[in-house]
């Protein structure tokens, strides 16, 4: 056999060996890659609109062009109103989703973690029932919240906490911690407990090596989780709405929905998305710069 002819056999055969994509195979690569389109218009649309919209006039407030024409700034210049107060909004916003946010790690880290590594009877009840507090309909514990942070509840006369930053924590703190336990008590099981072990023949005291090496282990889990509850925290409405009764103890979510705009009397459609667009943004931003932490959290095993 010539060489032409040994190198003609193994082009045939590599042409062979190559997968064939027929028509069903097209077919399947199309149908995904719309698909994946598809998913990816129907989650951006809507913001692009709220973009759009928020750049009109505020004259073009029920417009449907898919571009403002002309462009303009005005509707973000009306969200700053002296009647609005958006920025003192923005401030309880921050100060209510921080404060939340850190308790709830603070809380939830040490309750996930002597739930993972403390052997007891009925541990697995006491996950349930965790969990099971985050299952309640919110709005069948705004009553008695209510009457109980009016100064109206037999024997808690002395708490007085509506229009105050503890109304407005203390109640999204019991949503948040079921969800914060349950998530880390999982990815504190996943770290051996030889890692500590290690630790405390090296001299480390159980407090040193949970938080030397343990707790940056499980850093992933502790991200995910506090972006997590920043978010819900942050598009809270229902407890905001119902203990931050004042101008000046409104979220930022709240005060939108109070919105009476900077032109005239009709709904300041422009001046809302404006505002929208203003909230959304620091939440886009966070998960953009902890997104591997986030996926790191979802994904991650134990060691590393």
């Amino acid at each position: 056999m010539s060489t032409a002819q040994a190198h003609v056999t193994a082009e045939e055969i590599a042409q062979l060996n190559k997968p064939r994509r027929d028509a069903k195979y097209w077919g399947g690569a199309i149908a995904g890659i719309l698909g994946i389109a598809f998913i990816i218009i129907y989650c951006i649309l809507p913001f692009y609109w709220m973009i759009v919209s928020s750049l009109r006039q505020p004259t073009d407030g029920r417009s449907t062009e898919f571009l403002p024409n002309p462009a303009s700034l005005e509707n973000y210049v009306a969200v700053f109103a002296p009647q609005n107060q958006f920025g003192t909004a923005i401030l309880n916003s921050v100060i209510v989703s921080t404060t939340t946010t850190l308790l709830t790690l603070v809380f939830g880290i040490l309750a996930a973690y002597a739930l993972a590594r403390l052997r007891f009877a009925a541990k697995g009840i006491v996950l349930s029932i965790i969990i099971a507090c985050s299952m309640f309909p919110g709005i069948t514990l705004v009553i008695p919240l209510f009457k109980l942070f009016s100064g109206n509840y037999p024997g808690f006369e002395f708490i007085n906490w509506m229009n105050t930053y503890q109304a407005l924590i203390i109640p999204v703190l019991s949503f948040g911690l079921p969800l914060c336990v349950w998530n880390l008590t999982a990815f504190f099981r996943q770290l051996p407990v030889e890692l500590e072990q290690a630790a405390m023949v090296d001299g480390c005291t159980p407090g040193q090596a949970f938080v030397k090496v343990i707790l940056p282990l499980a850093a992933p889990g502790v991200f995910t989780t506090a972006i997590i509850t920043f978010i819900a925290v942050w598009n809270d409405y229902m407890i905001a709405l119902q203990f931050g009764t004042k101008p000046e103890m409104y979220t930022a979510i709240v005060a939108v929905s109070k919105f009476t705009g900077a032109y005239g009397f009709d709904t300041p459609w422009g001046t809302i998305m404006a505002a929208g667009v203003m909230i959304t943004v620091p939440l886009l931003v966070a998960v953009l710069i902890f997104q591997r932490r986030i996926v790191a959290g979802l994904t991650a095993g134990g060691v590393k």
